[in-house]
């Protein structure tokens, strides 16, 4: 009953890029054409619709990014529930000034 209130943090992307390690997780759930048109480095992607089945370490921090935090938002309730350390990252690539590969948003 009390997982019913539990929230999930979330990040601004200026906080997302100070929080990147080689510890951290950071997961596109965007389409592949959008991931394609510039995502960011080191960044895996990993539909909404295919979250259910993502199978990575539960050890690292998995940070979840889409184009505006809506999908993200989603995508991070469902990892949450499977038991990983998960954080929503608010505005999505809509608000990301860093680089970017692929292209450019």
């Amino acid at each position: 009953m009390f997982g019913l209130f539990n929230r999930i943090p979330s990040v601004s992307t200026s906080q997302l890029e100070s929080d990147l390690t080689s510890k951290t997780t950071l997961l596109d759930v965007r389409m592949p054409g959008e991931y394609r048109q510039g995502h960011i480095s080191g960044a895996k992607n990993v539909p909404l619709n295919k979250i259910e089945q993502y199978k990575g370490s539960t050890e690292d921090k998995v940070y979840v990014i889409c184009q505006s935090g809506m999908r993200s938002k989603r995508a991070a309730s469902v990892l949450s529930k499977k038991g990983y350390d998960v954080v929503n990252v608010r505005g999505g690539m809509s608000h990301w000034s860093g680089k970017v590969r692929g292209g450019k948003i």
